[in-house]
């Protein structure tokens, strides 16, 4: 009996150390696994697409990866989001890991939408309300001056805001904004004004001063105005006014002395 008891005592032992030594075993190969990628697997290799204002040096400082840094410790979301902090131009930022050493960016910039007064400058934001640049004055730029409309404490990097008393003017111009992107006509338009409560008016093309019912569907009167120009209602070399307030939109040619 006593020996029964000793041999199962003994069997029980051994079956504690076989699993301690299975989870020791364990441990040391993964211990091994992470001293391997630490010490093998650097970044040797950084690769940068899809910028246009920024040079790819300029992206990769921001990211803060370096060649030599582990490739598995770099990438996330913290690498990105280091890059849309220092510069307020990029929209998306994609980061793979390009095996056995490489790292690959890419990134998506902001479109320049239009120019906004504000505080002791005037600033440049894209159709989303993110203030890119602050500029001198609005001449400095290539995008739709804004009237009728101030910017509330801005700073690059931060959206657009204005007082309550603005807010619907400011909801209607970013509807416009983007509905001017989506149709590819954006960089046509060279003022915004937004003074009045009821309607928006735009210069296009430098000679057409189109005017738009306030936070209407701006898809659709943006719309008549593309198929206009496509169809010909309006020729390429006439001025004057396109009223799309109206239940039936009209073009109103500017005659000599008007």
């Amino acid at each position: 009996m006593a020996s029964r008891r000793s041999n199962k005592r003994k069997q029980r032992n051994r079956g504690r150390f076989g699993l301690l030594y299975k989870v020791l075993s364990l441990i040391i190969i993964l211990a091994a696994i992470a001293a391997g990628c630490v010490v093998f697997f650097r970044v040797g290799e950084i690769t940068v697409s899809g910028m246009d204002r920024y040079t790819a040096q300029e992206i990769i400082d921001a990211s803060g990866v370096e060649e030599g840094d582990n490739l598995f410790l770099v990438g996330g979301a913290g690498t990105a989001q280091k890059i849309y902090s220092s510069l307020p131009y990029v929209d998306e930022v994609n980061i793979r890991h390009a095996l056995p050493d490489g790292i690959v960016i890419t990134v998506t910039e902001r479109t320049p939408a239009a120019v906004v007064q504000g505080g002791e400058g005037w600033w440049i934001v894209d159709a989303k309300g993110k203030i890119l640049e602050q500029v001198a004055s609005a001449g400095q730029t290539k995008v739709a001056e804004v009237s009728g409309l101030t910017a509330l404490l801005p700073a690059v990097g931060t959206t657009l805001a204005v007082e309550d008393n603005e807010s619907f003017r400011l909801e209607s111009l970013m509807d416009l904004l983007t509905a001017l992107e989506e149709r590819g006509i954006l960089g046509e338009v060279s003022d915004i004004d937004l003074t009045s409560a009821a309607e928006v008016t735009m210069v296009y093309d430098g000679r057409l001063r189109v005017k738009m019912r306030m936070s209407d569907d701006f898809m659709w009167q943006t719309r008549v105005l593309t198929e206009s120009l496509a169809q010909g209602i309006i020729q390429p070399n006439e001025r004057g006014v396109v009223d799309l307030t109206l239940e039936q939109p009209r073009f109103i040619p500017e005659t000599a002395g008007t």
